[in-house]
């Protein structure tokens, strides 16, 4: 499996419009984040994890050839807004694209782009079939085991996902001791770790960190990341071992 991380920055990216603070002026390429998204290549299968705003930037940043299924988190539109640009991977495949969701992040879709789900079948429209997945439930998506974690975004139900020894949570603050389990042995983990300052609803990266320790996981990666963090480099030096910031275009092979 590889991990291909397409974006790992917060709903406004980094930096966002306007920003003059140093980190948003940095001319490291690992302090510009894209907004938060992961691409899972299982042999020549193709799984995303959200579709924000710059996924078709990020199709173009990996010369995606082929998209087979997008798993949504939530309804946020920093995590659904790119949805229209699937339309080249349904010209190119001359199929819908596979879309699991929770119910509540289909009736958002389907208020976000109403037009794709209109009985009119208009040429040119993005073309899907709706999933539905259930946080208690495993499923599978190509034939590959796929188990929901539930958490908590301030009073938002969020799903993150675990594939084999991959798990992925992002946009939370909470998470329970029974969900909590459904992380262990894994691999590798990735968290959601937005600034040092308390947030309504995510996780600071000291809370990120104490998450991390009791998970108990050896391969940690902090995602969805403000400007206000702090750099790249010198957050990811005064890390635990066995952590660090993800950077947009990071892979890992699992």
């Amino acid at each position: 499996m590889r991990v291909t991380f397409l974006g790992t920055g917060t709903s406004q990216g980094v930096p966002p419009i306007g920003c003059k603070s140093p980190v948003c002026l940095s001319l490291n390429p690992k302090d510009k984040r894209l907004r938060t998204s992961v691409h899972i290549a299982i042999d020549d299968f193709h799984i995303v994890i959200d579709s924000g705003p710059d996924f078709r930037q990020q199709m173009l940043n990996i010369q995606a050839q082929k998209l087979d299924a997008i798993l949504f988190t939530h309804e946020h539109k920093d995590h659904t807004a790119g949805l229209d640009d699937i339309r080249p991977f349904n010209f190119m495949q001359k199929k819908d694209m596979q879309i699991y969701a929770t119910l509540n992040v289909q009736k958002a879709l389907r208020k976000q782009f109403d037009y794709i789900f209109e009985e009119v079948n208009y040429p040119g429209l993005p073309k899907v079939n709706l999933n539905t997945i259930h946080k208690d439930e495993k499923f599978s998506v190509g034939g590959h085991e796929i188990i929901p974690i539930g958490v908590m975004h301030y009073h938002m139900p969020v799903l993150g996902f675990r594939i084999a020894d991959f798990t992925y949570i992002t946009d939370a603050n909470y998470i329970d001791d029974v969900e909590l389990l459904k992380i262990g042995g894994s691999k590798v983990l990735v968290l959601n770790a937005l600034r040092n300052e308390p947030h309504i609803s995510h996780f600071t990266l000291s809370e990120a960190v104490d998450l991390a320790k009791k998970a108990g996981v050896a391969e940690v990666y902090f995602t969805h990341i403000s400007h206000q963090l702090g750099f790249h480099d010198e957050v990811n030096y005064n890390l635990p071992a066995g952590m660090q910031l993800a950077y947009d275009g990071l892979m890992l092979d699992i």
